[in-house]
């Protein structure tokens, strides 16, 4: 697929730079969804997910259960690229976890049973930071997204697969592997070491100071 010359922004969070003008337009479709008692699944995907996510049961009077934010599924994918290129990362391919928001406070794990702090950081920093070096060569990188967090995780949402979403958790829309079943959203359940909660425990709460 062909790469689109990218001209916006590049440093920073591009993700957040789009949630003012976003939020409109999600606020009117949320409406619309309050308008017609709609009682299907609300799926976000436009950036930045997550605080989009709030804004939407916000102004839908939805369940919260019926909001979905898919931008994570992404970030999972890129590193499970670094995790394929970089033998220190390969622990990833098998016990690794990404949790959070598709953003600068993405928290990826390098391996669940044997947790590095250090290392687990350094793959959180390059893949929140892909997007910017694809920018860096004049393109937007947008097929990756497109697949991961779209058309991917919504066939695997549909089929009940487990894929990585985000979900309403204690006030905030958090990021996580998760699976849609009869009974309605199973989220992974995990024992996470110290260091990984300590890290979980402040992009939640980043994520509440967004309003």
């Amino acid at each position: 697929s062909r790469m689109v010359p990218d001209t916006s922004v590049t440093s920073g969070d591009v993700r957040m730079a789009q949630y003012g003008l976003n939020r409109e337009l999600a606020a009117i479709y949320a409406r619309m969804a309050r308008e017609k008692n709609y009682r299907g699944l609300f799926c976000v995907v436009s950036d930045p997910v997550d605080p989009l996510c709030r804004a939407v049961l916000r102004e839908s009077g939805l369940s919260p259960a019926q909001v979905r934010g898919f931008g994570l599924g992404v970030m999972h994918a890129r590193a499970l690229y670094y995790a394929r290129r970089d033998p220190r990362f390969a622990s990833y391919l098998t016990e690794g976890r990404a949790f959070g928001p598709h953003g600068e406070d993405l928290v990826l794990a390098n391996s669940l049973t044997h947790y590095d702090d250090a290392l687990s950081r350094e793959l959180t920093d390059r893949v929140a930071h892909a997007n910017l070096e694809m920018r860096k060569l004049g393109y937007k990188p947008y097929v990756a997204p497109a697949l991961s967090s779209g058309a991917l995780t919504l066939l695997a949402l549909l089929r009940g697969q487990w894929h990585y979403a985000s979900v309403y958790m204690d006030g905030i829309f958090m990021g996580c592997r998760q699976r849609l079943t009869p009974s309605g959203v199973e989220v992974e359940q995990l024992t996470l070491p110290d260091a990984l909660q300590k890290r979980l425990d402040t992009t939640a709460a980043r994520l509440r100071a967004i309003d």
